[in-house]
């Protein structure tokens, strides 16, 4: 479905597969305040990586799905991993905002 699949216990989807998704998932921008000032996906919330990782239990509800992106992928799939061993239900967005090629930017 879109392009989700699974690979070392962590869930992906490629950054071009979620222009149906934009505005039904909890979509996480890890970005840079100014990273995310430059362009974001619609709908897309941006708590930057260090303050996510320092505080999980404070943004995310383990109950919920969430779709982590970042710039190029990198800080996404870093994320993920960690977040998923804390029993986090995350899908990683691969390619990250500088890959998206769709017509869902803010």
């Amino acid at each position: 479905m879109f392009g989700l699949f699974k690979s070392s216990n962590v869930k992906r989807i490629g950054v071009n597969d979620m222009d149906d998704l934009i505005g039904k998932v909890d979509l996480i921008d890890i970005r840079e305040p100014y990273e995310y000032k430059g362009g974001a996906l619609k709908t897309a919330k941006n708590i930057p990586m260090m303050e996510l990782m320092s505080g999980a239990n404070r943004y995310l509800n383990k109950d919920r799905t969430y779709y982590i992106m970042c710039q190029s992928g990198n800080r996404s799939r870093q994320c993920c991993s960690i977040l998923s061993k804390q029993g986090y239900d995350v899908v990683d967005v691969t390619g990250g905002y500088s890959s998206y090629a769709g017509s869902k930017r803010k």
